[in-house]
Order: C-alpha cells, then sequence, then structure tokens
C-alpha cells in the first residue's frame, strides 16, 4: 500500500482544505470584528439619547453633527408649512406611504432644521395626491431626537421637485427653499395628532446579523476541518490498520488484485 504522505491526492486536498478553512476561519473573524465595532457604536448612541436635552441655541452652537445625532431636543420656531415634502417609498407598520418633511424655522435664527413630521399613507388610486395634514401657525414647540438626514433610496430620475419626492439632499433642498438648513435633521416625537404616525423604529445596527454570519462561517471551517480529518487521515488509517492484521495469504492475494 503507497504510504499517506507520498499520494498526490493527499497534498492536493490538504491544501484545499486548509485553504477553504483559513478562508472560512478569517470570515468569521472579520464578522465578529463587525459586530464589536457596531455594539460599540450601538452604546455610543444609547448614550447619546441619555445627554441633557438640546434647544435651538444649544444645537445652532455644536460644530461638530457627531455630537448631536441621536440627542433628545426640543425646538421652538416657525414651521415652513409651504415648503413641505412628502418622501415616498417609506413604509412604517407594514404599510407603504409617505414620510412628510417640513422645515422649522428656529427661533431667534434664520437657519432651520428639517423636521421628520411623522408618516402618513398614500392615495393608491392617484399617486400624485398629496395627502392632508395639519401644520400649527405661529411659534410652536417640537419635542423629537436629532438624527441624520432622511434615508435615500434608489432613484431612477434626476434632481426631483414638487411635494412628492423619492429622496431629498439637505443642502440642495436649503438653496433650492432660500433657507439655510441645518445638516442633520430631526425626528419628531409628539404624540400624533396632525394626521400622522410616528412609530419611530429604534437605531438598529444590525449586531445580530454579524453574529449569525459568523457562526455560519466558523461552522463551516469547522465543518471542513472535520470532514478533512476524518476522510484524510483517520478513514485511511483504519483501513491500514485492518490491512496490516490480516493473515500473510490474504495480503499476497489483495497486492495481486489491486494491481
Amino acid at each position: 500500500m503507497k504510504p499517506l504522505l507520498r499520494q498526490p491526492r493527499f497534498w492536493l486536498l490538504s491544501i484545499a482544505a486548509f485553504a477553504v478553512a483559513a478562508g472560512t476561519f478569517s470570515l468569521g473573524q472579520w464578522q465578529l470584528r463587525r459586530a464589536a465595532q457596531k455594539e460599540a457604536l450601538q452604546a455610543a448612541i444609547e448614550d447619546q439619547s441619555r445627554q441633557p436635552l438640546l434647544d435651538a441655541q444649544s444645537l445652532l452652537a455644536m460644530k461638530d453633527d457627531s455630537g448631536v445625532v441621536h440627542r433628545p431636543a426640543t425646538l421652538k420656531g416657525v414651521w415652513k408649512t409651504e415648503h413641505t415634502v412628502f418622501l415616498d417609498n417609506r413604509p412604517m407598520g407594514g404599510k407603504s406611504g409617505f414620510v412628510a418633511v417640513t422645515p422649522l424655522l428656529l427661533e431667534g435664527s434664520r437657519q432651520a432644521v428639517l423636521v421628520q413630521r411623522g408618516w402618513v399613507q398614500r392615495d393608491f388610486m392617484d399617486r400624485a395626491h398629496v395627502p392632508a395634514i395639519t401644520t400649527p401657525a405661529g411659534l410652536v414647540t417640537v419635542h423629537g431626537r436629532i438624527a441624520p438626514p432622511p434615508s435615500k433610496l434608489y432613484e431612477f430620475k434626476g434632481v426631483e421637485s414638487g411635494p412628492i419626492r423619492q429622496n431629498m439632499d439637505i443642502a440642495a433642498f436649503g438653496s433650492e427653499i432660500g433657507v439655510p438648513l441645518l445638516a442633520v435633521s430631526m425626528l419628531q416625537t409628539d404624540p400624533a395628532n396632525e394626521g400622522l404616525l410616528r412609530d419611530w423604529p429604534a437605531p438598529n445596527l444590525g449586531v445580530d446579523k454579524h453574529y449569525g454570519y459568523a457562526f455560519q462561517w466558523l461552522g463551516l471551517c469547522a465543518l471542513v476541518l472535520v470532514l478533512y480529518v476524518w476522510f484524510q487521515v483517520i478513514a485511511p488509517l483504519r483501513k491500514s490498520l485492518r490491512f496490516s492484521t490480516w493473515p500473510p495469504g490474504l495480503k499476497s492475494s489483495k497486492r495481486r488484485d489491486n494491481k
């Protein structure tokens, strides 16, 4: 019987198995590192949510946007109702509809913040129909939390205009309406009494997803190594041991059969 370590097939399979094991182990470790990074970011978000309330003056004084995102805020200002925009294809509660956004001109300032006021269901019979929502006039107090700009969806068209849009660029929108807008937005959390739903989901960075992927990759790595040890080491060794215990006559016969 040809020694196992001298068989080219053994070395080819060994190289392939260890290459796959190394690759899957590396991917599993990468997913674990991503999970750790997102856990740290999630902890930072939760810490931000426990910070003192921001008012308009504190918000305007902030030079670094990362220092205000996810912080609770109570802002006073005047709604720029004529510049309300409905962002399309924004689901909430399992239903498709719009997220209404309106600039809030901050009290004592010429700057405004874009407020994501809430969700409203669209008219499926007339896609161009603008929902009716109530917007208080005069000075108002808005409670919520500071958030990044509204998320962007894939779009086929170029620059959009009108009250119904797929996406919004805050800087471009500020130039369009002639009102300087802050680089962040605000998610309004006041009790919904304006025909809007405000069931905003908590920030979810998908940490569990990374742990799930890591388990899959590391499990595949372990499976490859177990199969390799069984079929390349244990099984040939057992076969060799069985062969060595045969009577001499059977060994000679087996060798002739193999030829």
